[in-house]
């Protein structure tokens, strides 16, 4: 891989940045005789424009180059990316469980969320408004978190800074700066791979995982309305 890894954190850029950085990619990979087995895609849920862009690139290089599209979980992107920052929190405190809620911003307190954790069953992808602890468990009782109140519980993503006037339990932490980064994406894909968990995905009907219908509003641009 390049030995230049960054990660940028501007909004709204994703159509003018991409096409750059995979022109990047793949001049380092004909530079160096490499060949790609597979593209990676974060497939959501997330922003409704972010993720046509994503997934319409995505497929288009599937097609000019003839290889498979793994599409792999967002929020499992984002538990990836948090599990070193606390396997190094908790290598100091023994016996501890560890409940993991990643959370993506759906404007105002609703989020997109999961929970995952140790010894937990995973809940499903759903959007929540987040008035306090109790609105992150699920009604269904087999699948809801219990953590005791020796088990910590993390939360993180760029819908879980707004959730800290709210998530005040002493046993809660919140994660800064987790973000879905691509070598997370990469690492899941191959495992998912390897693993031989996802079915062959048919690229012409393959769409992102919105979790919530898209509805259009009335454009405020002059001439579009």
């Amino acid at each position: 891989m390049p030995t230049k890894q960054c990660i940028n954190y501007e909004g709204s850029n994703h159509a003018r940045l991409l096409p750059l950085y995979i022109e990047e990619l793949l001049s380092f990979a004909r530079e160096q005789n490499l060949s790609l087995d597979a593209v990676a895609l974060s497939e959501g849920p997330g922003s409704y424009t972010g993720l046509r862009i994503g997934t319409a690139t995505a497929k288009g290089l599937c097609y000019g180059l003839n290889i498979p599209l793994i599409p792999v979980p967002t929020l499992e992107v984002l538990c990836e990316a948090a599990k070193s920052k606390i396997e190094n929190r908790e290598s100091k405190i023994e016996n501890r469980k560890s409940t993991l809620i990643p959370m993506i911003d759906a404007r105002r307190m609703e989020v997109y969320t999961a929970v995952m954790g140790d010894g937990l069953r995973d809940t499903a992808a759903r959007a929540v408004v987040v008035e306090n602890e109790d609105s992150l468990k699920l009604s269904n009782k087999d699948l809801s978190p219990k953590p005791s109140n020796e088990d910590a519980v993390y939360y993180f993503g760029d819908g879980a800074e707004k959730c800290q006037r709210v998530l005040t339990k002493p046993n809660w932490y919140y994660l800064p700066g987790i973000v879905p980064e691509a070598r997370y994406v990469g690492l899941l894909a191959e495992q998912s791979s390897i693993d031989n968990r996802r079915s062959k995905i048919n690229i012409a009907y393959y769409e992102p995982y919105y979790l919530k219908e898209f509805i259009a509003a009335p454009s405020h641009v002059k001439g579009l309305n």
